[in-house]
């Protein structure tokens, strides 16, 4: 498996940005697809973006699409995910997730690795 460490989570205020990073170790980055996924206390870990090996293809949730991009840098192994527009419905812990294979997933069952989540605080 690949291990993964997130970055970038802090407080800003409605309407800022903010850029999470996810570094990867262990295995080859880029034959893996990787997700972000959040979760707000009391909720359920839920999906917001994800993109495929190359980074050729991304997908994002409905909730996020328009301000939120996910990209990726192999050279580097790792794997951002611009937030823009920030509301504080977005105040959460975000993880990033890694699946072999390489492809586009959007489910939790489908990525078996975990970072160990970042913090994500906006304000009104």
């Amino acid at each position: 498996q690949v291990q993964l460490v997130e970055s970038g989570g802090g407080l800003v205020q409605a309407g800022g940005s903010l850029r999470l990073s996810c570094a990867a170790s262990g295995r080859t980055f880029s034959g893996y697809g990787v997700g972000w996924f959040r979760q707000a206390p009391g909720k359920e870990r839920d999906f917001v973006a994800a993109v495929n090996y190359n980074g050729a293809a991304s997908y994002v949730a409905n909730s996020v699409k328009g301000r939120f991009t996910i990209s990726r840098d192999n050279a580097k192994n790792t794997v951002y995910l611009q937030m823009n527009s920030l509301k504080p419905e977005d105040t959460a812990v975000y993880y990033c997730a890694a699946r072999e294979g390489g492809g586009i997933a959007t489910t939790r069952r489908d990525f078996g690795s975990w970072g160990q989540g970042i913090q994500v605080t906006v304000s009104s």
